[in-house]
């Protein structure tokens, strides 16, 4: 081709032709790539999944955040549709969602959003001359000279409520079911953790993991089998919640060993007649629900 243009066909060196930075090898700028040619994501596409590989991170690591995301943007302004960013619990913001007028907003809408697990249209607009709420709906001044409107949709992103079984009979199987029907993730004394949410179940020997901080209830269903280190334990950290399934009175012979084992919800669950493993579950988690 070099000789038909008048140019001199180049001679052979006897070293590999060292490719041009502008077209990394397998990219021929005279012959488009074919459907199977390598494809070099953009720094776009590398930023996303940076972000979701975070996500991914902080889910299982059971961490609360609020996920940003710029669904509208009128000019001028430094986001675009589609940007995205993370507001963490100490107002650590990760990703990109706007210049330092819109982060400050986000930051605060965000810690709000926090606390109460809501999510939201926040929009931020110097057409706003004071805040206004509605539902699913906070609009905000733009406090920058540059204008422009943004419309970000703030995700707040709770853990699942964390529950601890402890026993290996029927009807510590069923508060295993019946709380992961629940959407909340179980873990059990007997075996692999059960999810109800979309994340698979962590096989893990949790008889020797102590009480994470966060656990919202621990249930005592062993029928006298290790019941006292397991209350003692939950007692110490706290635990929101702590029942024990037995009769009245075998219940209060065993917290008489137990101290502040008046905390302790025995029988557990709530009067609703139960008989089954099934019903009796469901007597707990109702009990749970109630007092949240």
């Amino acid at each position: 081709m070099t000789e038909f243009l008048g140019m001199p066909a180049p001679r052979p060196s006897g070293r590999a032709p060292v490719p041009h930075a502008a077209h990394p090898p397998g990219l021929d700028a005279a012959h488009p790539p074919g459907p199977d040619a390598t494809r070099f994501p953009g720094p776009e596409a590398v930023r996303s999944r940076d972000l979701e590989a975070r996500v991914a991170s902080l889910r299982s690591s059971r961490v609360p955040y609020v996920l940003a995301t710029v669904v509208r943007a009128r000019r001028p302004t430094s986001a675009k549709a589609g940007d995205r960013a993370l507001v963490l619990s100490d107002g650590t913001i990760e990703g990109f969602v706007g210049g330092i007028c819109a982060t400050d907003t986000v930051r605060a809408q965000g810690l709000r959003l926090l606390r109460t697990g809501d999510s939201t249209l926040l929009r931020i607009t110097p057409e706003a001359e004071a805040p206004h709420e509605e539902e699913g709906l906070v609009a905000v001044g733009q406090p920058c000279l540059s204008g422009g409107t943004l419309e970000i949709f703030l995700e707040a992103v709770l853990p699942p409520v964390l529950v601890r079984v402890h026993g290996d009979g029927p009807i510590a199987r069923a508060l295993v079911t019946v709380g992961a029907a629940l959407g909340y993730t179980v873990e059990s004394t007997a075996g692999p953790t059960a999810t109800g949410t979309a994340a698979p179940p962590v096989a893990a020997d949790t008889a020797a993991m102590p009480i994470a901080a966060d656990t919202a209830a621990v249930l005592v269903a062993s029928h006298g089998v290790g019941e006292e280190p397991v209350l003692r334990e939950a007692l110490e950290r706290g635990v929101p919640y702590i029942g024990l399934i037995a009769s009245r009175k075998r219940g209060a012979a065993v917290l008489a060993r137990v101290e502040g084992g008046e905390r302790v919800h025995v029988p557990a669950g709530l009067d609703i007649g139960a008989r089954t493993p099934g019903e009796v579950a469901v007597s707990v988690y109702a009990e749970v629900i109630a007092l949240r």
